[in-house]
């Protein structure tokens, strides 16, 4: 049941007893990153970030209650468990580059301009805090395909006081989480969510369900923080790799922690298939980030702008164009191919290609 914003401090008092079962932590205080004052904070934390009062437009949350709901909402799915033909893959990439810098968050700060902490911004070029589904949507993107205009957002990295940015069209690949890969559809327009929570200890990084390869660079692999040394070689970037949850409740594109409405896939008894919870029964891409920054040698000084390494998260907020989404998501995802960003698999090239030169839908 959706709560009235009438009724916020029950909900805030709910939120905090539901965080300290679940091993959430709530702070009393918290320090802004970017002027070091300290903030008061009167609430439980959500995704690492300060609860505040929601500022969304009318059009996305008029009641300001934290749920926005799908309309329509997909209602009567089954989550699948059924086993399809095998396939080794059945994913496609979106190369997105770094686009600006700026302490926003649409999702978790709306309209709260410089609230965050310092994001790294890829895709939409217009993303900051005020970006709606109706905002982002059809606007320039630095994606190789011009109908993604979804906007991808990460902490900032930085050595020492310079900000370090990766370089060229980051891998963001979009695959399926559960078995039945024939079962996934594509996003609905303006899901958003959060990947991970910057307040989050190392433990809690390396056992977080997303968790992939961790951090990386040269022979030194799943560190659950930043390396202290990197190899000096010109061959040698700073990796990290990431998972989002790929279930979804079907019924709203963000809930009060950015999180509820998404769900990893869990085991079939019995099994090692993964399929959708019965909370969660709509299978979406799995979004995986695979970020590298030009960073190594003396690594003492690396940090994000949310702190240590395992502080690490990233949000997803969907703008793509339908009709080239739901190609994408059908030849590649659902037809069991390995595709690059025009939905073009090497290894299968009698299948053929989803997009054209321009990464444009004929």
């Amino acid at each position: 049941m959706r709560s009235s914003p009438k009724r916020l401090p029950a909900l805030l008092v709910g939120t905090a007893l539901i965080a300290s079962v679940l091993g959430i932590g709530t702070m009393a205080s918290a320090a802004d990153t970017h002027s070091g004052t300290p903030a008061v904070v009167a609430a439980a934390t959500h995704s690492g970030h300060t609860m505040a009062a929601s500022t969304r437009a009318a059009s996305e949350d008029a009641d300001a209650d934290g749920y926005i709901p799908a309309v329509p909402q997909v209602t009567g799915v089954t989550p699948s468990d059924r086993t399809p033909p095998p396939a080794y893959h059945h994913e496609f990439q979106a190369g997105c580059s770094v686009t600006h810098t700026a302490p926003d968050d649409p999702i978790v700060y709306p309209g709260q301009f410089g609230r965050s902490h310092d994001h790294t911004f890829m895709g939409n070029t217009t993303t900051n805090a005020a970006s709606t589904t109706a905002s982002l949507s059809g606007k320039s993107t630095t994606c190789k395909a011009p109908a993604d205009a979804s906007a991808y957002w990460m902490p900032s990295l930085y050595k020492g006081d310079q900000k370090i940015l990766p370089t060229g069209p980051q891998v963001i690949y979009y695959k399926a989480g559960v078995t039945d890969y024939t079962s996934v559809r594509p996003f609905p327009k303006g899901l958003r969510f959060v990947v991970g929570d910057p307040m989050q200890s190392a433990e809690q990084f390396r056992a977080h369900k997303g968790f992939v390869e961790g951090w990386e660079c040269g022979d030194s692999f799943f560190n659950t923080d930043i390396p202290a040394s990197c190899p000096s070689r010109p061959d040698v970037q700073l990796n990290l790799r990431m998972q989002a949850p790929s279930c979804w409740d079907g019924k709203y594109l963000d809930t009060p922690d950015h999180k509820s409405h998404m769900a990893y896939p869990v085991v079939k008894p019995g099994t090692n298939d993964n399929m959708c919870p019965t909370s969660h029964p709509v299978a979406l891409p799995m979004i995986e980030f695979k970020m590298a920054w030009p960073v190594n040698g003396d690594m003492s000084q690396v940090r994000l702008a949310s702190g240590r390494g395992y502080s690490f998260h990233y949000d997803f907020f969907n703008a793509w164009e339908d009709r080239t989404l739901k190609a994408m998501v059908d030849h590649c995802i659902v037809g069991g191919l390995q595709c690059d960003t025009r939905g073009f698999d090497l290894y299968r090239p009698e299948r053929g290609t989803v997009l054209n030169a321009d990464h444009r839908l004929p």
